[in-house]
């Protein structure tokens, strides 16, 4: 397929998350013009491909016409080329070689790498950094990832898994991490960050957590992240407070990053993005006060995301159609 064409035709796009394999058929404007999705079996390697091939097998079946080829986006560290998953923690892949698998079972072009740096492309592209000279992606789900759109390319780091500040470090000694170390961002500033939060403040003042308490029959073990973002949106003062406070630690780590790398605009997408101002003021209070020369430098645009849960599946397809059209190297 020479490049010009495979820039103007539609290709696929497959979001592999812990609990489902989303994909979609996407034109060139960013549009999704059909979906599929299948549960993920996400403690087997074999059953986790039959189910991103069978997603690809129903939307090719319904789709009329030629496909660029698949992109797949999949939570996991990637080596630097995509052929490898070098770890995933909510699937089983451990230095899989999933893009040489996967293009031997579908034959077909593929792109594959990590999901948040798909959708961080989907928001350069198509949302709400579209045009941004450097533009970071943080989404905010069970923990934090991210992704980074420089001078029109994606950066993925020398050895494939930049734009994991989740793991950074913002408390010493802190809560543990999945990762292994301890006070990580997304420890404080994530939807498990949220119901820890609520847990703890549940269980030393249950006075205080009442109404929260009422929605778990008593149980402060019980208390989740979406509880609180439920409550928050009822006017719960102390689910707002909690809100808040998630929203503020994300505010100190985006002075951090900004520190590092200056962005123009930094994009929160993720799940527990939905709850908007109620966490994106906060983050815009305390990133005023924490910006390094504060007063003698402008700061990045935080905004919220655009493109929601579909942001993956367009940056998948979005880069395979990108990488058949530059062709090899």
């Amino acid at each position: 397929m020479a490049g010009a064409d495979a820039a103007d035709l539609p290709a696929l796009g497959i979001d592999v998350g812990g609990t489902k394999v989303a994909g979609g058929v996407v034109a060139p404007d960013g549009t999704v013009l059909a979906t599929a999705r299948r549960a993920t079996p996400g403690s087997s390697v074999r059953e986790t491909e039959d189910a991103i091939a069978a997603v690809v097998e129903v939307l090719a079946r319904g789709h009329d016409g030629p496909l660029v080829g698949v992109g797949v986006g999949a939570a996991g560290w990637f080596d630097r080329t995509g052929d490898t998953v070098l770890f995933s923690p909510h699937l089983a892949w451990r230095n899989s070689t999933l893009r040489k698998d996967l293009a031997a079972r579908l034959q077909r072009p593929m792109w594959v790498g990590n999901d948040a740096d798909a959708a961080a492309w989907a928001e350069y592209r198509y949302g709400a950094a579209r045009g941004a000279d450097l533009a970071l992606m943080i989404t905010l789900g069970t923990g934090i990832g991210g992704g980074i759109v420089m001078d029109g390319r994606l950066q993925r780091g020398s050895h494939g898994v930049a734009g994991e500040w989740g793991h950074m470090r913002v408390v010493p000694e802190g809560r543990l991490c999945a990762c292994g170390n301890r006070g990580c961002w997304e420890q404080y500033a994530s939807g498990t960050a949220l119901g820890q939060t609520a847990r703890e403040v549940a269980r030393s003042s249950p006075a205080a957590a009442a109404l929260l308490l009422e929605r778990v029959d008593g149980d402060p073990d019980r208390l989740t992240g979406e509880h609180v973002a439920t409550a928050a949106a009822e006017d719960d003062p102390l689910a707002l407070e909690l809100l808040a406070e998630v929203g503020a630690w994300l505010g100190q780590g985006i002075a951090d990053l900004s520190a590092v790398l200056d962005p123009e605009v930094v994009v929160i997408g993720g799940g527990v993005s939905v709850l908007g101002e109620m966490v994106l003021g906060p983050a815009r209070q305390r990133l005023g006060r924490a910006l390094p020369g504060r007063g003698f430098r402008p700061g990045p645009r935080v905004m919220a995301a655009r493109l929601g849960a579909e942001a993956g599946i367009v940056g998948s397809a979005d880069l395979v159609r990108r990488a058949v059209a530059d062709g090899p190297g």
